[in-house]
């Protein structure tokens, strides 16, 4: 492994920091949460169009930029510093990767270059944690397991029960020539649901006896959709709650026996080192900020930054961060590996998990520790202390928590597994 950066990573981040300083400021994040999509689309459209930040890890062929998951997760660290609102992780992140690899050569064809190029947005409709076996064994039971609840998938005959609303919406473009699926049920927290062009949904199909877990695609004008955003704790990260209403859907690939499960698990690993990187970017931006304050600060005729106990604080929290980063980049790099490896028959390093379980830790503190340093402005809700303290417990709730990260990570290598022993 080179530690170091190559210079086509440093220029993406160097590119990125720059244009993010001059259009999300602290002013320009606010506006953007209060409108209904929750995020700003000029800023969107601009990280499209200059950088081409949504293909960044998609094939040059479906007019990516052609890099790995590495250089997605090093420019999320750019995002997450500024806690930029747009629909980034759950398109690029989420989405995108499950369309490439998943994909029939049409479906790719149609909707990868549009992502590319920032006009169509996707999410994936499915719980986070669970599905992407961050915290548990992602064996279904949380898209219904056969029986009530969740999402459940029913195929129909082309053309019985009306037309599915895939095959007419601008989404896909393609006529169905296979059987048509309909959708019931709901998810809820769903990233960027509400705005999405394109529903990744996670169902169960087969009912009890044959159940099995399967992706379908799901325009946003879909017929029978219902989406409405909920209120989260962390307003940066938009959420939704969608109602499937005997809904129309794709089946997203050309079979129905593949392997959806162990493809989750595996882009579990990519998320949760990106969401590592991005919480380092986020922890440092808290960090600097608190040091900032404490070096300007005066208190009893001298400035608070040059109490010991200050800087003991201070210094903790730094630690913590290089740790953090050192374990957020390590992820980012077997990340992109992964395909590397597999190709060559390799095994894949799965260490996102507990670079990301580090990573919230770090955030955490920092957020904390800048809430406190900052003294009672820090508590007010003008400053942006409270805006970073909600990203990882927001985080915390929707991929975590730390322990349970660290706790999978532990079972899935069998360190506290009983040696058998023989009478």
């Amino acid at each position: 492994m080179d530690a170091r950066f190559t210079a086509e990573q440093d220029e993406i981040r160097g590119a990125l920091r720059e244009l993010l300083r001059r259009r999300c400021g602290p002013r320009e994040l606010r506006s953007a949460l209060d409108t209904p999509a929750g995020h700003d689309p000029a800023l969107w459209t601009a990280l499209a169009g200059q950088l081409g930040l949504p293909g960044l890890a998609l094939p040059e062929e479906y007019g990516g930029v052609g890099c790995s998951a590495t250089e997605l997760a090093l420019a999320c660290e750019e995002t997450g510093r500024v806690l930029a609102p747009t629909p980034l992780l759950a398109t690029a992140v989420l989405a995108a990767p499950l369309l490439l690899a998943l994909g029939t050569e049409k479906q790719r064809a149609d909707l990868l270059p549009r992502i590319a190029s920032g006009t169509l947005t996707a999410t994936l409709a499915a719980p986070p944690g669970t599905a992407l076996a961050l915290t548990c064994g992602n064996e279904g039971e949380w898209a219904g397991g056969g029986r009530a609840g969740g999402v459940q998938a029913r195929s129909a005959p082309h053309g019985s029960g009306g037309a599915p609303a895939a095959t007419s919406s601008a989404v896909t473009r393609t006529a169905m020539t296979k059987p048509a699926w309909r959708l019931y049920g709901q998810v809820d927290q769903v990233l960027d649901g509400h705005s999405a062009g394109l529903l990744v949904v996670a169902a169960h199909a087969g009912g009890f006896a044959r159940s099995r877990t399967l992706l379908f695609l799901v325009p946003g004008d879909a017929p029978g959709l219902v989406r409405t955003r909920q209120t989260a704790l962390d307003a940066t990260r938009p959420q939704a709650r969608i109602q499937l209403r005997d809904v129309g859907a794709e089946l997203l690939g050309d079979d129905d026996k593949a392997d959806v499960l162990g493809e989750l698990a595996r882009l579990g690993d990519t998320v949760a080192a990106v969401l590592a990187c991005e919480a380092v970017g986020a922890a440092d931006r808290a960090l600097e900020r608190t040091v900032e304050h404490v070096g300007q600060r005066e208190q009893f005729g001298r400035v608070i930054g040059s109490f010991q106990a200050v800087k003991h604080r201070l210094a903790d929290v730094y630690v913590q961060l290089q740790a953090a980063r050192s374990a957020a980049y390590y992820a980012a790099w077997a990340a992109g590996q992964a395909g590397r490896d597999e190709q060559d028959g390799q095994s894949e390093q799965r260490v996102g998990g507990l670079a990301l379980a580090q990573a919230l830790e770090a955030l955490r503190t920092a957020a904390a520790e800048g809430i406190q340093l900052h003294g009672g402005i820090g508590f007010t809700w003008e400053h942006e202390a409270h805006l970073y303290f909600k990203r990882a417990t927001g985080d915390d709730l929707l991929f975590g928590p730390a322990h349970r990260l660290r706790a999978h990570a532990a079972d899935a290598a069998r360190l506290f597994e009983r040696a058998e022993v023989s009478v």
